[in-house]
């Protein structure tokens, strides 16, 4: 007899299901892949509906349902949260509680609401419904599907129910917790603070103003007196990594904002950033500035994490554990011999981790012996897509294709194109698990064109020039392109590029603006290679992923390179393409020039005129 728990995750952003079976991940999806809402706070339905009918399971099949935080807990940190700064905070109280009331806080009820309305409910008695902490179900994520039988355990986030930062120890099954960082001190949500400062929205703008920090000059008067101020009024970092910050300057306790403006206009002498404002180079020193402050902050937690645990195998999860500059710094820094990332670090990946926590430390069962690789199947853990879906949906739209019986064909043809510099998606077997576009919902380019990076930001993706993109390489390739010391499967380190394929750049002065910095030929893989010299890989292992690997070796045969730009299947405030329907219209609204739906190629000349009602620049919706 089989073992099934369902893990979910709902009601703040980034909702999410997931379904083990007999302590193996059978699913994984997120519900804005269903909903087609980015980042879907709500509860998650479809997802779940997908999981049980994929599994031919229903609800009193299964041995537990667990959702990935204690709401109860999560309502006296709010309520005692508003007393300790009263009389602050009135406006947000008032605007809050009754959401808390009719909603939240009765989550159990409300729960069970929700998934009578996905399927009936068992007559003969409800599954057991359990509620493990916030960093709890992180920490499990991090943990329990990573190739470790023991390691050290770092979660940071914004915050959970009280913790914003945990550090633990896992061995076996079990977890054990060794320090929490309390509300309000929490790295994620001054993170989060410059997000909004800087002109990117929270809780998704995270990753841009990442990809902004390079831009600015680390060694430049501005940025260090912008570290200075932000170490010296806003946060108190320890040398263990803990920091405690100086609320008079952060909103974000009481208040319907992340920081007090005027407060942070008179000590950087910089006004807050209005979105789709210019980027003047204050901004670009300032998220400079704090990029540099995290990583500081980030190599300090491993450190402690590590001498805390005894152990120098280090997993982490929670949403800073995207930050995959500062991953790749630690990883470089010496202070672990061994780094795994849960690919769905943030709260998306709570839902994998409440399930792992429901058969692990509920259950009790032991964690199987692994053989040196991780549990998580390559991360490709959603939905699937045959082609008799592709030839349905073709005959539905009227849309020509050409299916090809040999895929080895269908790859050589593809990176002949490739190689023409045609821009490509690419849609493959089942989805992604997590913010990265790992080869099977991707949008795919030659990264040796100069102009590539510019014509996928501006005509494909409809997004910010300075956003960089990313590399999908051979993992038998990678070392001749990047300094990467060990595999990145998930796209989760940023690594230097090789030395012998960068090429000097004319030297700008520090008010250099953002137009003179960008679309540089800065290696012999310009489309992929950031103003630092620095890239996001992906190492594309045979293994995981045949499919991808055999397109990259045919244009390593094509053209020498083992390598491809990688950016997901989407444009700027959708979520990923799930099916044949969603690549289609991503497809035909935007640049692209072929669409490879499994064995079938779609080429845009061929395609019948899509309405120019549904054009991405006329109905682009905000990010």
């Amino acid at each position: 007899m089989t073992t099934a728990i369902l893990g979910i995750s709902a009601f703040y952003h980034d909702s999410a299901a997931a379904l083990l079976v007999d302590g193996r991940i059978r699913g994984a999806v997120q519900e804005e892949r269903f909903s087609r809402r980015k980042h879907d706070p709500g509860f998650p339905a479809q997802a779940i509906r997908y999981l049980l009918d994929d599994s031919g399971l229903g609800l009193g099949d299964l041995a537990a349902i667990v959702f990935y935080e204690k709401p109860y807990l999560k309502f006296e940190r709010l309520l005692e949260t508003y007393h300790a700064f009263a009389p602050r905070g009135l406006a947000s109280f008032a605007a809050a509680m009754p959401v808390w009331v009719k909603e939240k806080l009765f989550a159990r009820h409300l729960l069970w609401q929700e998934l009578e309305a996905v399927a009936a409910l068992p007559a003969n008695g409800r599954p057991p419904l359990l509620f493990p902490e916030h960093h709890v179900s992180h920490a499990a994520a991090a943990f329990y599907p990573s190739p470790f039988p023991e390691a050290a355990i770092l979660t940071m986030d914004g915050v959970g129910e009280w913790a914003t930062t945990t550090i633990g120890h896992g061995r076996g099954q079990e977890i054990t917790l060794l320090r929490e960082l309390p509300f309000p001190h929490s790295l994620g949500l001054v993170y989060s603070a410059f997000t909004l400062y800087c002109g990117f929205k929270v809780n998704s703008g995270e990753y841009k103003l990442m990809g902004l920090a390079p831009y600015g000059r680390p060694d430049s008067e501005r940025t260090r007196r912008f570290c200075r101020q932000i170490m010296d009024e806003l946060i108190d970092l320890r040398p263990d990594g803990s920091l405690l910050l100086n609320m008079d300057y952060f909103d974000f306790a009481t208040g319907l904002s992340m920081c007090q403006d005027e407060r942070w206009r008179r000590l950087f002498d910089l006004q807050r950033r209005q979105p789709e404002g210019e980027l003047a180079p204050a901004y670009m020193d300032l998220a400079c500035a704090v990029q540099q402050v995290t990583e500081e902050a980030v190599l300090r937690l491993a450190a402690t994490a590590t001498r805390l645990a005894g152990c120098r195998r280090l997993v982490l999860g929670g949403g800073v554990a995207l930050n995959c500059v500062a991953n790749g710094r630690l990883l470089a820094s010496g202070l672990v011999d061994r780094l795994w990332i849960q690919p769905a670090a943030g709260d998306a990946g709570g839902a994998l981790g409440a399930a792992y926590a429901g058969w692990h430390i509920w259950q009790g069962a032991e964690r199987p012996a692994t053989a040196g690789g991780d549990a998580m199947a390559g991360s490709y853990l959603g939905p699937d897509s045959s082609n008799r879906d592709v030839a349905k949906c073709a005959a539905r739209l009227h849309a020509p294709y050409e299916e090809y019986a040999d895929f080895g064909e269908l790859c050589r043809k593809v990176a002949g194109e490739l190689a023409a510099g045609k821009v490509v998606g690419w849609l493959q077997g089942r989805m992604e698990w997590g913010p990265r576009a790992l080869g099977n919902r991707s949008i795919l380019a030659d990264p040796r064109q100069e102009g590539m990076q510019k014509k996928l930001n501006l005509k494909i993706k409809f997004r910010e020039g300075f956003r960089p993109f990313a590399p999908a390489v051979l993992a038998e390739e990678a070392e001749k392109l990047f300094q990467l010391p060990e595999p990145s499967p998930y796209m989760l380190l940023v690594a230097p590029v090789a030395e012998a394929v960068r090429r000097p750049v004319p030297a700008l002065g520090e008010e250099a603006d953002l137009a003179s910095r960008l679309y540089q030929q800065r290696s012999l893989i310009p489309a992929v290679t950031h103003v630092d010299y620095s890239a996001r890989v992906q190492t594309v292992h045979r293994e995981t992923n045949p499919r991808f690997w055999q397109l990259i070796d045919a244009f390593r045969q094509e053209t020498g390179l083992g390598a491809l730009v990688n950016t997901s299947f989407n444009v700027r405030g959708e979520p990923m393409v799930m099916g044949p329907e969603d690549a289609y219209r991503c497809f035909m609204r935007t640049g692209m020039d072929l669409l490879v739906m499994n064995d079938c190629l779609f080429d845009k000349a061929d395609q019948p005129p899509w309405p120019e009602s549904d054009d991405w620049r006329r109905t682009l919706p905000p990010d």
